[in-house]
């Protein structure tokens, strides 16, 4: 008895594309080169005759003589917060519109900092993006090598000398919601703060006390939350209700996020009757879509995401000298102040 064994057929080269179109390899390779010099009616040609024969260029072979893989490494500690997720929808598209593919990368309780660069740079990524505070400085300074791939920081501030970063403008951000706040007479104001970041600050905090000493406030209350998340917001501030007299409570809150801001009104709301913003005003950042919901409202500030994400793939392609910018968003006023 006979046994047959089947062939897999060969893959169509570069070089048959070439032969069948009339072309050298590197034309073909051109083809499928956005941006490359090329006419139309070449492209055309070789784009027939590759769809014909079924050619896939390699981009792994490829990226062995160039020296690039086209592939970003987007490294992400929170993604319960939806901002994140708009926001990480934002850099996949422009990434993708620029021929760069991105490899997300989770760090979190079982996967830190140190495990997500060794991960990048076995995979010889053309970058990094920082989306995220979980980030230790002595961790980066073993990455920082000369052949280490060039590292940027997503909707924070950097913190680190020759890493830039591309960011909301939080100084005049603060101003305007202290600057709405005081004009609408509160002046009792507390702030309700996120972890503590290691590499990377919004400054947030740092700016609404700032404002607020320029009106002659000095005397902030800070509520931590320690996380950036619903359950921590609604700890944090029932925790400061309970122990408040209600007379000595703040008239105003500050979040460091919307994801707290969230959290925030639900509790003043429904656990401890508040009316927001009559008793207490809440006010939020980013400007994600959850909080225009009539049920809240909220009062935020909006970070710029399309344009940050922009600039920061221009200067991954290098169409943009690295530098950190901060670009100016808005406030955006609803019910909740």
């Amino acid at each position: 008895m006979k046994t047959h064994t089947s062939t897999p057929p060969r893959k169509a080269t570069a070089s048959d594309v070439a032969r069948e179109a009339g072309v050298s390899k590197w034309t073909v390779a051109r083809a499928f080169t956005a941006g490359a010099s090329i006419s139309p009616h070449s492209r055309e040609s070789v784009m027939a005759v590759a769809q014909r024969l079924g050619y896939r260029p390699n981009l792994l072979a490829r990226s062995l003589s160039t020296k690039r893989t086209h592939q970003v490494a987007v490294m992400v500690d929170d993604f319960a917060n939806p901002h994140k997720l708009l926001a990480l929808e934002m850099l996949t598209a422009e990434l993708q519109a620029n021929n760069l593919m991105a490899m997300l990368i989770h760090i979190g309780e079982a996967f830190d900092d140190t495990h997500a660069f060794l991960t990048a740079d076995q995979r010889q990524v053309d970058a990094v993006v920082m989306f995220g505070s979980g980030f230790r400085a002595s961790t980066l300074q073993q990455t920082q090598r000369d052949d280490s791939p060039p590292l940027y920081v997503l909707a924070r501030e950097s913190t680190i000398d020759g890493v830039p970063s591309v960011s909301c403008d939080v100084e005049p951000s603060m101003g305007e919601i202290v600057a709405h706040l005081a004009g609408k007479g509160y002046r009792r104001p507390g702030f309700m703060s996120g972890p503590k970041p290691l590499l990377t600050q919004v400054g947030r905090q740092q700016y609404h006390a700032s404002h607020w000493l320029k009106r002659g406030i000095d005397n902030i209350v800070e509520i931590p939350s320690g996380q950036y998340s619903l359950d921590a917001a609604q700890k944090a501030l029932r925790h400061y209700l309970r122990s408040t007299p209600e007379a000595e409570r703040i008239d105003a809150l500050v979040c460091e996020n919307d994801v707290l801001a969230l959290g925030a009104i639900d509790v003043a709301r429904h656990e401890f009757g508040l009316q927001v913003p009559g008793q207490l005003a809440i006010v939020g950042y980013d400007g994600i879509e959850l909080g225009r919901l009539a049920s809240f409202g909220l009062t935020t500030y909006e970070q710029p995401m399309r344009e940050m994400v922009r600039v920061l793939v221009e200067m991954i392609l290098g169409q943009r000298e690295p530098a950190s910018l901060a670009l100016r968003g808005r406030l955006i006023l609803r019910q909740s102040a």
